[in-house]
């Protein structure tokens, strides 16, 4: 029995690796090619290489449920195809069996990719992030066409590029009263942590006095503010980068700040179901396998498995930003997808036995 493991568990994941070898290799392309557009004179065409291979990492683990759901269609179906799963059968082993079979390197694939998304991928999006902003241009206002928006109270903060260590570089704030009335704003070529607060060098501030304006300029001048190293680090990086724990103490800055978190706490459930994810797909491939999809070609598989993959990711894209729109909990937006997938395997599975 040791031995049939081994077999179908190398079947199974050395499939799934080259499906999603090939999938992250056609999204790395694609973005590269995307990146061309971003090209300046120190942003070079080497620089977005770099830029997409650092974020590989994040695109493994964005592509891991849609591979294994194809990945298991060809494992099994090689499987089947050479009437091996038919043997197995006629040698005794129940389809649970089977199932539990395939299920065990899966469980193995997903603690790898829960590990991944939580410690690697945070880490090489926000290097690959903030080196890509600061090569883009970030150290004066004018030059910024992009960086990243955040709001404290009654101030409004620009930062052209914010790297690793507690660094930010093109400090743009706007301060406002009650009335919303703007009384000043700075600029600030850099900012940098120091141990409680930050300090701010070589900038200027222009305060509005009714009808006219003063400007006093500084070399230095410290800037207290909630706002750590550790919480600029998560407004670098897309919600889908950041770890669960990241996101959930982003969430926590934002309601403190009485702005909406919802986007935050919808990716936040996206990845705490990721493994229920993952294991409702390969019901359904296993399901597949052992119903309609027994004797067809290696090549009907693998679009049925295109094709349940992309409704299944279709309607996790319509029901996540719709829980934000009507406001039913993203909870049951992430997990209704995943349940019905896992609820549709088990009758497949249950007709089949």
């Amino acid at each position: 029995m040791r031995h049939l493991s081994r077999y179908i568990s190398i079947s199974v994941l050395g499939a799934i690796a080259l499906v999603l070898l090939i999938i992250v290799a056609i999204d790395a392309i694609g973005a590269i090619n995307d990146g061309r557009g971003d090209i300046t004179k120190d942003y070079t065409f080497k620089q977005v290489v770099i830029y997409v291979a650092l974020t590989l990492p994040a695109r493994i683990y964005e592509h891991l449920p849609m591979s294994s759901l194809i990945g298991c269609l060809i494992g099994l179906g090689v499987l089947a195809n050479n009437s091996e799963l038919v043997v197995m059968r006629a040698a005794g082993m129940s389809v649970l069996r089977i199932v539990w079979l395939v299920l065990r390197p899966i469980l193995v694939l997903i603690l790898l990719g829960s590990l991944l998304g939580e410690y690697v991928v945070p880490y090489t999006d926000q290097y690959a992030e903030s080196r890509r902003m600061l090569l883009k241009g970030g150290k004066t206002a004018q030059e910024s066409v992009s960086g990243f928006w955040n709001k404290e109270g009654n101030e409004f903060m620009h930062f052209n590029a914010v790297y690793p260590g507690g660094v930010l570089f093109g400090v743009t704030r706007y301060q406002f009263d009650d009335q919303h009335v703007l009384q000043q704003s700075s600029f600030a070529g850099r900012a940098s942590f120091q141990g409680d607060h930050w300090v701010e060098e070589l900038g200027a501030v222009t305060h509005f006095l009714g009808d006219r304006t003063k400007v006093t300029t500084f070399v230095t001048r410290d800037w207290n503010t909630k706002l750590s190293p550790e919480l600029l680090n998560l407004i670098v990086l897309p919600p889908e980068s950041l770890a669960m724990k990241g996101l959930n103490e982003y969430s926590n800055y934002l309601k403190e700040q009485r702005q909406d978190a919802s986007k935050y706490e919808l990716v936040f459930w996206n990845k705490a179901f990721q493994p229920l994810t993952i294991i409702s797909l390969v019901l359904i491939a296993i399901s597949f396998i052992f119903g309609p999809l027994r004797e067809v070609t290696m090549g009907y598989r693998v679009f049925a498995g295109v094709v349940v993959g992309l409704v299944f990711r279709t309607s996790q894209d319509l029901l996540g930003p719709a829980s934000i729109v009507f406001g039913f909990s993203p909870l049951l937006a992430v997990a209704f997808p995943a349940l019905v997938c896992c609820l549709i395997g088990v009758v497949l599975l249950r007709r089949a036995s």
